[in-house]
């Protein structure tokens, strides 16, 4: 087999040194046009492909980014690593994911295992992104990191973001618009702060129609389907049962809707359903789900690109990003809700 091409060939067929190379193929400043040109078409006449273990050792960085999350839904994990690798497509840096349990009670094992893992920065979804101490365990040993949708210490590392309060003002309204009043509520993971954000996202809009919320309607939940559908049922037994339920996650609306169903009920000619993420599931459940678009994906994307450019200008590359990216969001309305009977 003929010898793979090296770094010392490209640099001897453009005739410049190894370190030019090094920084035209990675893109870095101070290499003129010209010089950077014939590089790149020596490395492509010699089919040179830069070997990433190597420049680890040289450049002394893994260029491995960490991705955390605490079990969300399967539609959610699949946005935010797709919106994660979209970002790393043709770069040098490297997508580790790294799954983590009852964030909220350990968050210093968390940040062992994400310091241990050699990464030169991270992306923490909820909640670790809300984790005081494991924010301040991150900061005290100099582990970049990026936060998606956090709702406390928005002044520290990179954020984005979305106005989890008015999202959900505006999906409360939309039920009561249509003329709901008794409208039960599936809440969220009490670990992860978007829950009480939307909480007091849906109070607002009550206060907005001078309705009152009625705390027996609602219920504890935790993201996930099967606990979802247990609390809409215990709603719907309810007499009298409410006319519309708002849950904090699509998952757990999808769970309403068989939960009504399951009591010979229709959606939503008895029961209006609504849910929050417009993931996968919402637009292939029938009826289709009324929901909130959480931009997911872009938020990744947003993440990884600012934190990528912290650390090459924390090594001279470039300048440093803006710490923070704001994000919209969008009221669908689908078939899952109407006016009640």
């Amino acid at each position: 087999m003929s010898k793979r091409s090296t770094i010392i060939d490209v640099a001897d067929l453009a005739g410049v040194s190894i370190k030019t190379v090094s920084r035209a193929l990675n893109d870095a400043p101070h290499v003129n046009a010209e010089t950077r040109k014939r590089i790149k078409d020596a490395a492509a006449a010699l089919d040179y492909h830069p070997n990433i273990a190597a420049q680890s050792l040289i450049a002394r960085r893994s260029y491995l980014i960490g991705l955390t999350y605490e079990r969300p839904s399967p539609s959610y994990v699949v946005e935010l690593q797709n919106g994660a690798l979209a970002r790393l497509e043709n770069s040098r840096y490297r997508l580790v994911v790294l799954p983590f349990r009852d964030v909220a009670n350990r968050p210093t094992e968390l940040g062992s295992l994400l310091l241990r893992a050699g990464l030169d920065g991270v992306i923490l979804a909820p909640p670790a992104c809300d984790q005081h101490e494991l924010l301040s365990m991150l900061d005290r040993q100099k582990l970049p990191y990026a936060r998606i949708t956090p709702h406390r210490e928005m002044d520290r590392g990179i954020v984005t973001v979305i106005d989890d309060i008015e999202a959900g003002r505006a999906i409360a309204r939309h039920l009561l618009e249509l003329g709901h009043r008794r409208i039960g509520i599936v809440m969220g993971d009490p670990s992860h702060a978007a829950s009480a954000a939307r909480m007091k996202g849906y109070r607002l809009a009550f206060v907005d129609f001078d309705a009152e919320l009625n705390d027996e309607l609602i219920a504890s939940g935790d993201f996930t389907y099967d606990v979802g559908y247990a609390s809409a049922a215990k709603l719907l037994h309810q007499s009298p049962r409410p006319t519309a339920i708002l849950a904090q996650n699509d998952d757990m609306a999808v769970a309403a809707m068989a939960a009504v169903r399951d009591l010979g009920l229709s959606v939503p000619g008895d029961v209006s359903v609504a849910g929050f993420d417009n993931s996968e599931v919402s637009r292939t459940t029938w009826p289709q789900l009324t929901t909130v678009r959480q931009p997911v994906n872009e938020m990744a994307w947003d993440a990884v690109d600012r934190l990528i450019a912290m650390l090459d200008a924390n090594s001279g590359e470039q300048a440093s990003p803006p710490l923070r990216g704001d994000h919209p969001y969008e009221l669908i309305v689908r078939a899952s809700t109407a006016a009640p009977r």
